[in-house]
């Protein structure tokens, strides 16, 4: 279920090396055209749902056996993208199959209502003399696509959303680094007969207007147990040069089409990964203070609450449920934004993007889930999130959901009460004791005002003890740290649970934590 992904980030970085920028066609659109609408989609994703799955040919044996160097020898030329030199606002790269990617997908232009297809063409990529002689007929394809918008400079087109591989997708603000992921749909996540990866088989894009702030584009799902129809509204973020710039902004409408009862769907799922940081450093022999895309859960559940849940890698895979009736909004966070947070001067940890998930309408009764699983390095993504609804999605019959994604920093704050900051856990000075120290770090707010007599610590947790409670100002954050004794006893599992209130109010997220022994 752990997806190995450096490698192909590193192969998406490859398609940005500087190539030969000789006269060639530019990626056009071609063929006949054919009417297209968010209707004609859901018809589509309908008939398909009605039949068998048919995965799509697989590319040639060749590019299936590239290795990871051969692949990253042939890269797409921006310069030959499609409505590169027009007045259109965006541009678009696309990717060649292989490696990864053995099953292509489509890819078509939406202008006045009609699709035309944008056919494989080997002449838009540039390529080093290591990359082999491989054969292209009718089974090849694109693997995916990115796009490209003045996001910092007038004239400079750079990368901020890219679509390749199952139905995975990911996007940052200005300034950013790629680091978790987005997936159209999550399948029977964590399931002991295995995870089902339904992919991304079609996508169209509409043709923007000159000076249009948002890329439309739709994509096709398919599996062996779903079919559904997409459409994905993307506003890229923009810069500021006195502070953080806006985030990109993703509005997702789906509609899908079960083929059997779906009794595990993850909607909105994200998927990111954590190896350490200051909860379980003791664990790695590594240089670095931390190493993580994402460091924690942020939920505003129905009933108005903030909850905070720090990442863990576990040494057993984990599962958490956080009951809710009509969510508000959760996502993975990375909060950390020092370089010297990371110790990392290479992998730029503390520019890796948040993603907020914001549900529309009311999307009833589930479960936010987070499901952990044990990695020992940081080229497995190992956490995965997303909202479980409480009833199947069952087959003859639509179900369509929607929701918007800011993918950059924190999104606005829901609740004014005080985030955590840093979560640490370790021994006690005494290291013959049983009992671990956990240390809380919350942000200035207000509400600590006459701290701690003016306030009230609420500790507890299912199994074992909590106990010495202490609340003191941190002058290294200029906030207040909570700091307690757990004592686990026999227990193997505990769930604990630290709040500081005033007057019945909540001063602070409520923080949660998993301990397993």
């Amino acid at each position: 279920m752990s997806l190995t992904r450096r490698g192909v980030l590193a192969c998406f970085a490859a398609t940005g090396l500087a190539g030969r920028l000789h006269a060639a066609p530019r990626a056009a659109a071609a063929g006949d055209g054919v009417p297209f609408s968010r209707d004609w989609l859901l018809a589509e994703a309908e008939r398909l749902s009605q039949a068998p799955f048919a995965p799509a040919p697989e590319v040639p044996q060749g590019w299936r056996d590239l290795t990871y160097d051969q692949y990253r020898a042939i890269w797409f030329n921006p310069e030959r993208g499609l409505w590169t030199g027009g007045a259109e606002p965006f541009k678009v790269d696309f990717f060649h199959p292989g490696l990864y990617f053995p099953r292509p997908v489509e890819a078509s232009v939406v202008e006045d209502g009609t699709a035309r297809p944008v056919p494989f063409d080997i002449d838009l990529f540039d390529r080093t003399d290591q990359f082999p002689d491989l054969p292209v007929d009718d089974t090849m394809g694109w693997s995916g696509l990115r796009l490209r918008a003045e996001m910092e400079r007038a004239g400079i087109f750079t990368e901020f959303a890219v679509f390749q591989g199952a139905s995975y997708f990911r996007a940052i603000a200005s300034g950013q680094t790629y680091g978790l992921s987005a997936r159209g749909l999550a399948v029977d996540t964590g399931e002991a007969a295995g995870e089902e990866f339904p992919s991304f088989t079609r996508f169209w894009l509409e043709r923007p207007a000159p000076g249009a702030r948002s890329m439309r584009l739709h994509a096709l799902l398919d599996g062996p147990s779903v079919a559904g129809a997409y459409s994905f509204e993307i506003t890229p973020g923009t810069a500021s040069g006195s502070g953080p710039g806006t985030p990109t902004r993703v509005a997702v409408e789906a509609t899908l089409f079960p083929r059997r009862s779906l009794a595990h769907v993850g909607l909105a799922p994200l998927t990111s990964m954590f190896l350490f940081d200051e909860t379980n450093r003791a664990r790695f022999d590594d240089f670095r203070s931390a190493v993580h895309d994402s460091e924690g859960l942020l939920i505003w559940n129905g009933a108005g609450e903030l909850l905070w849940r720090p990442l863990a890698n576990p040494e057993a895979l984990q599962v958490s449920s956080f009951l809710d009736r009509g969510p508000r909004g959760f996502g993975l966070m990375q909060r950390a934004r020092a370089v010297d947070d990371y110790g990392d001067l290479e992998a730029h940890y503390h520019e890796r993007p948040s993603l907020w998930i914001e549900p529309q309408g009311d999307w009833g009764e589930g479960a936010v889930t987070l499901i952990e699983i044990p990695a020992d390095k940081e080229i497995y993504d190992n956490i995965v999130a997303y909202w479980r609804p409480a009833e199947p999605l069952e087959p003859g019959a639509p179900h369509a959901f929607s929701y918007a994604m800011a993918w950059g920093g924190e999104p606005p704050r829901p609740r004014d009460v005080a985030p955590v900051i840093r979560t640490r856990i370790g021994k006690s000075y005494d290291k013959s004791r049983p009992y671990s120290v956990i240390a809380i770090d919350f942000a200035p707010h207000p509400g600590f005002e006459g701290a701690p007599e003016a306030v009230t610590i609420r500790l507890s947790a299912t199994q074992g003890t909590v106990s010495g409670g202490v609340l003191q100002p941190n002058p290294g954050t200029g906030g207040w740290r909570l700091a307690f004794k757990f004592d686990p006893g026999e227990a193997e599992l505990s769930e604990l649970r630290a709040l500081v209130t005033r007057a019945g109010a909540p001063v602070t997220e409520v923080w949660l934590y998993r301990w397993t022994a």
